[in-house]
């Protein structure tokens, strides 16, 4: 079995618990912090897109873009780093646990920035400290100081910052499902 099928299969191991958080509490939240049209970089098994109808997904495991097709939801695969979609082709763009997965993410950046209209705003989520533990795939941690630095030399800019379920160092420490989000706004 490939990366990418094991992945794939890890994804769909989601426990209903897991699944009812997201619907009820994660997405609600996070979906106020975007606006217009949705594009969820890194859409995994598409459970955002099945929330958020005004949303497409992009992913590098075909395994999950076929997946998403199977459930009826949009999503394209990335191919050679290149997101499918005309230039300022975005309102928004959502980015939920993929940054630590990457080492070098300058050039998801500049395309995420080739596709997001002026005034657009990208919303990431990063894992706490266990949640980054608990993954061999990841790669590197982030934190409000190392995201702001990767855009240092964008026109984004970042204008806000939460943990979930709250701010909470213990809970990092101790909660694998604990995540950090990070709204920045593309200031064209």
């Amino acid at each position: 079995m490939s990366k990418f099928e094991n992945y794939h299969s890890y994804l769909k191991e989601r426990s209903l618990m897991g699944l009812i958080y997201r619907n009820f509490y994660l997405y609600p939240l996070i979906t106020r912090h975007l606006n217009g049209k949705i594009l969820d970089y890194g859409c995994g098994i598409g459970d955002y897109l099945k929330y958020n109808n005004n949303s497409i997904g992009v992913d590098i495991n075909q395994h999950n873009v076929n997946f998403c097709k199977e459930r009826g939801l949009l999503a394209s695969k990335i191919e050679d780093g290149v997101i499918p979609f005309e230039d300022n082709h975005f309102d928004s763009v959502l980015s939920d646990n993929v940054f630590e997965h990457i080492e070098n993410p300058k050039n998801i950046i500049l395309e995420i920035i080739r596709v997001i209209r002026p005034g657009g705003i990208l919303l990431i989520g990063v894992p706490g400290k266990l949640g980054f533990q608990s993954d061999a795939d990841h790669k590197i941690f982030h934190d409000k100081q190392s995201l702001k630095a990767l855009f240092n030399d964008t026109n984004f800019n970042l204008k806000n910052n939460f943990d979930l379920p709250f701010s909470s160092n213990l809970l990092s420490n101790h909660l694998r499902q604990y995540t950090s989000w990070y709204s920045f706004k593309n200031e064209i």
